[in-house]
């Protein structure tokens, strides 16, 4: 279990930093350091200490619209039997295909959100979210476009 940040300690330079860093992970310390009128040193320490507490988990790919444009998403609305979240949860991340699983209230207990390269590969994906052993029932919405992704 992970230690809850302490955002009082994120600085205005520190936000800065973590936007900048957001847009583009990849740029050097100088550049950075340059943007926000500070020296590379102290880029390096803040970036070094915002891993040490967290608050940077990782770096990561971010696709290139194009190649997310090609891919078909869609929402699967899942409702799971009693007591079954963790088995469920553990499965869904076994799907490479799932990238974001939000726990919600209301009529159904997860949202997955999906993807897939063509409608017969997400109509066999929705069909394995089904089959999870604990999920009772799925509903689906394909993401015609998306007009905000912040």
């Amino acid at each position: 279990m992970t230690e809850d940040i302490d955002i009082s300690t994120i600085t205005d330079k520190d936000r800065a930093l973590l936007a900048i860093l957001s847009e583009d992970a990849r740029l050097s310390t100088a550049l950075i350091a340059r943007r926000l009128g500070l020296s590379r040193t102290t880029v390096q320490s803040r970036i070094e200490k915002l891993e040490r507490d967290g608050t940077i988990a990782g770096y990561g790919v971010r696709l290139s619209p194009d190649y997310e444009a090609s891919l078909v998403k869609a929402h699967v609305l899942v409702t799971i039997e009693s007591k079954m979240l963790p088995r469920v949860t553990a499965a869904l991340s076994a799907i490479a295909e799932v990238r974001t699983v939000h726990s919600v209230s209301g009529s159904f207990d997860l949202i997955a959100i999906v993807s897939a390269s063509s409608i017969a590969e997400l109509d066999h994906l929705i069909d394995r979210v089904g089959m999870i052993e604990g999920v009772e029932r799925t509903l689906s919405s394909i993401i015609l476009s998306t007009r905000i992704d912040r």
